[in-house]
C-alpha cells in the first residue's frame, strides 16, 4: 500500500498540501510567539516595565516571556488529547486562530505610562493565550506531515514543520528590524513595534485558507473507521507511556535551551552587555535561521538513513562543546565572528531539532501520538526555553560572566544526551509497528 500511495499523483499532491500547510501554519504561529520574545529583549522593558533598572526590566519582560511556556503543556493535554479523538486538522484550524488574534491584541495594548499595572498584566495574560494556542500546534502539524508521509521518510516528512520555527523566528526578527530601521528610537518605542503584531490580522487569513484545503492525516481516519480511539488519551499516555513521556521531554530540554540562548538571550547579551547595536544584534539572528531553513530538512532525511540517535546525539554533543566558545566570540565585538559563532551554535541546533520531531512522535502508538507527542515536548519548554533566558540574564546579574551561563546550557544539554541514548532506535520500524495503537479501553 505504501508503494502505491507514492506512485500515485494525487496521493503525493494529498502529501505536498498536507506538509506545505504544516509548515506555513506553523511559521505563522511561530511569527507570533517569537515576536513577541524578541520584543520582550528588544522594547517591553521600556514599554510595560519602565519604573524599574534596564536589567531588572528584562527579566521581568521575559517573565511574562516565560508565562507562555507554562500556557503551553495545558494547551497540549487539551488539543492533544480532543487532536486524538476529533482528528488533527480541526484541532490546528482552532490554535491558528488563538495565537493570530490574541498576538493581534498585544499590538493594541496601550503601555504602563497609559494605564499602569493594567498594561503588564494584560500583556501577562494574552502571553498566556499565546502559550495555550501554540501547546497544540507543533504535534498536530508534526503528524499531519509524517502521517501523509512516506513511511520510508518519516523524519524526512516530519522535520518540514520543524523549519516553521526559524521561519517564524525569521519573519518576526525580519519585521522588527525593518521597524528599527525606518523609525528613530523614539517612534519604535511609541508605535513601530507594534506594526508587526498587527500584521498577524492578514497572516491568519493565509493561513486559514491554506489548512482549509488540507484533509485529514489518514492514519487518523484509520483508527476512527476501526473503532481505535481512546475515550481519554491523555489518561493513557500516563497510564503506559509514562518512559516515553521522560524521554520525550527530556531529550528536548537541552535542545530548548540551546535554541532560546542563541536566538533570544544572544540579543539581549550583544546589545546590554557587549555593546552592539539593536539592528546589528537581530541581523545576526536573521541569518542564522535563514541558513536553519535549509539545514533541518537535510538532518531530518540524515537521520532516515543513519538513524534519529546518531544524528540527535551529534548535536546535542557538538552544541554542548561550541557554547564555551559562543560567548567568547560575541565578545570580541567582530561581525563577522559574532555570525560564526551563532551560526554554528544554530547548526548544532538543527542537527537535533531536525530528527526531533520523528524521533518523539515514534516513540508513541497512532491513538494517543498527538497527546503523548504533544504533551512531552511541551513539558521540556517549562523546564527549557521558559526559564533559559530568566537563568542567563540571572546567571549574569550575579556573576557578571558568561561562564556560568555556558556551564548551565551544558548541564541541560547533557540531559539530551542521556535522555537519547537510553532511547530506543526507532527509524527503521516497519508503518504498522510505528503506528501499533494501545489497546482501547
Amino acid at each position: 500500500m505504501a508503494s502505491t500511495r507514492a506512485e500515485s499523483p494525487h496521493d503525493r499532491g494529498v502529501r505536498l498540501r498536507a506538509i506545505s500547510g504544516s509548515v506555513i501554519g506553523t511559521a505563522l504561529e511561530w511569527y507570533d510567539f517569537f515576536l513577541y520574545g524578541t520584543a520582550a529583549a528588544l522594547v517591553f522593558n521600556v514599554v510595560f516595565f519602565p519604573t524599574v533598572d534596564p536589567l531588572i526590566g528584562t527579566l521581568l519582560a521575559f517573565g511574562s516571556f516565560a508565562v507562555g511556556f507554562i500556557a503551553r503543556p495545558i494547551g497540549a493535554i487539551v488539543f492533544g488529547n480532543y487532536g486524538d479523538r476529533i482528528g488533527r486538522k480541526k484541532i490546528l484550524i482552532i490554535t491558528l486562530m488563538i495565537m493570530g488574534i490574541s498576538t493581534m491584541i498585544i499590538g493594541m495594548l496601550p503601555g504602563y505610562n497609559t494605564v499602569g499595572i493594567f498594561a503588564p498584566i494584560a500583556l501577562t495574560v494574552l502571553r498566556f493565550v499565546q502559550g495555550f494556542g501554540l501547546g497544540g500546534e507543533w504535534g498536530g502539524a508534526v503528524l499531519m506531515s509524517l502521517e501523509h508521509g512516506d513511511p520510508k521518510r518519516r523524519g524526512f516528512a516530519a522535520s518540514w514543520p520543524q523549519i516553521g520555527v526559524p521561519l517564524g523566528l525569521l519573519l518576526a526578527n525580519g519585521a522588527l528590524t525593518v521597524m528599527l530601521w525606518i523609525t528613530d528610537e523614539e517612534a519604535f518605542l511609541a508605535c513601530g513595534w507594534r506594526v508587526p503584531f498587527l500584521l498577524s490580522a492578514a497572516l491568519i487569513a493565509i493561513g486559514l485558507w491554506i489548512r482549509l484545503r488540507v484533509t485529514e492525516s489518514p492514519e487518523f481516519e484509520k483508527l476512527a473507521a476501526e473503532g481505535k480511539r481512546v475515550k481519554i488519551p491523555i489518561l493513557e499516555v500516563l497510564r503506559s507511556q509514562k518512559r516515553e513521556l521522560l524521554i520525550a521531554t527530556g531529550s528536548r530540554i537541552g535542545t530548548d535551551v540551546a535554541f532560546y540562548i542563541f536566538v533570544l538571550f544572544v540579543v539581549t547579551y550583544l546589545t546590554q552587555m557587549v555593546g552592539v547595536d539593536q539592528a546589528t544584534a537581530t541581523l545576526v539572528v536573521l541569518i542564522s535561521a535563514a541558513t536553519m531553513i535549509l539545514f533541518i530538512p537535510v538532518f531530518g532525511a540524515l537521520s532516515d538513513r543513519l538513524g534519529r540517535r546518531p544524528v540527535y546525539l551529534g548535536g546535542a554533543i557538538g552544541a554542548l562543546a561550541w557554547v564555551f566558545a559562543f560567548f567568547p566570540l560575541l565578545e570580541t565585538q567582530n561581525l563577522a565572528l559574532i555570525i560564526v559563532a551563532d551560526f554554528v551554535g544554530m547548526l548544532c541546533w538543527a542537527a537535533m531539532y531536525g530528527p526531533l520531531a520523528a524521533f518523539t512522535t515514534e516513540l508513541f502508538p497512532a491513538n494517543v501520538r498527538y497527546s503523548g507527542a504533544s504533551l512531552g515536548y511541551q513539558l521540556s519548554g517549562i523546564l527549557g526555553g521558559a526559564l533559559a533566558p530568566i537563568i542567563a540574564v540571572s546567571l549574569y546579574g550575579r556573576f557578571q560572566s558568561w561562564v556560568p551561563i555556558a556551564a548551565y546550557v551544558a548541564a541541560m544539554l547533557l540531559i539530551t544526551v542521556v535522555s537519547v541514548l537510553v532511547a530506543r532506535e526507532s527509524c527503521r520500524d516497519t508503518p504498522e509497528l510505528a503506528a501499533a495503537p494501545v489497546e482501547v479501553q
